[in-house]
């Protein structure tokens, strides 16, 4: 049984006018996105701005998510801290609450052997939920090469990495190697993500897109590739901002522009500026012009 399958929402951490977490609008928006057909939420990870939580946000919007989600799809959460204590407090925090899973970036502060992130994300595994490693060598030290990652898959629960290195040869390469999920990390890549053999995607754009991010996954999976990249070929303007700096702030603007406001990004995040927010209204228009044409 995959444990991470289909479209699983990096979902969003709302914000108030005073810049505090909205938890009753997180679980309003958790539950709207299982009612649009999502397979499973992720929180808090880089789209809901986790490095800018405090503890007890951080502990109580996992707990907000789980209990939203009722037991209708997987909560995992994000448990990226720069020790292993403080990650392994994290992941502990999750079973505690329900959460069915963690996701885990290597150490984060400095640039780990091999041997001190194995010790890692076993002491990760010793508390018993299933692990989804997070790979992102843009933003990190450390780089789970497909070698690297048939050797972590001998971890118990290690069970399957999010890859957002951007190179989709990976994914057959891992395959070769271990029998790890793998799961898109990147939503500008999910199609073609799809078609190489990932089992889901950890996606960003789904806060304001559910149903379409959804609809792409599920017309891969029965083969109808036409509509399939005429549906994605409409998203990918949006899309390519998942794979930027600007990600968090431009999902948080699409969500407005779709009529779902979830507040402002915090620093060091700054809002879009006017050519930015341009940029992203002109993706927008783009996807709602062709979605009424098609």
């Amino acid at each position: 049984m995959l444990r991470f399958p289909g479209i699983q929402v990096a979902i969003v951490t709302p914000f108030d006018d005073s810049g505090e977490v909205d938890y009753p609008c997180l679980a309003e928006h958790a539950d709207w996105l299982i009612e649009n057909g999502v397979h499973g939420l992720v929180s808090p990870g880089s789209v809901g701005e986790y490095a800018s939580l405090t503890d007890e946000e951080r502990k109580r919007v996992v707990e907000a998510v789980v209990e939203a989600a009722r037991g209708r799809v997987p909560v995992t959460a994000g448990i990226m801290a720069p020790s292993t204590a403080r990650t392994v407090g994290w992941a502990e925090h999750a079973k505690e609450v329900g959460a069915k899973a963690v996701m885990a970036l290597p150490p984060i502060n400095y640039n780990p052997t091999k041997r001190e992130v194995f010790a890692y994300y076993k002491a990760i595994s010793d508390v018993g939920l299933p692990i989804a490693a997070y790979n992102n060598p843009h933003d990190t030290a450390t780089d789970l090469t497909p070698e690297f990652l048939a050797e972590l898959s001998e971890i118990e629960n290690f069970v399957a990495v999010k890859d957002f290195s951007g190179d989709v040869r990976r994914i057959a390469r891992i395959r070769e190697l271990c029998d790890l999920e793998i799961i898109v990390g990147v939503d500008d890549l999910a199609l073609e993500g799809f078609l190489a053999g990932a089992t889901g995607c950890i996606a960003g754009f789904a806060n304001a897109l559910p149903k379409e991010t959804v609809e792409v996954y599920e017309l891969a999976r029965a083969g109808k590739l036409d509509q399939a990249w005429e549906l994605y070929r409409r998203l990918l303007p949006l899309f390519r901002y998942d794979s930027t700096p600007l990600l968090v702030q431009a999902i948080k603007y699409t969500m407005e522009l779709v009529g779902r406001p979830a507040g402002k990004t915090r620093p060091p995040r700054l809002p879009l500026d006017d050519e930015d927010r341009g940029a992203v209204e002109r993706a927008f228009e783009h996807f709602a012009a062709t979605r009424t044409a098609g």
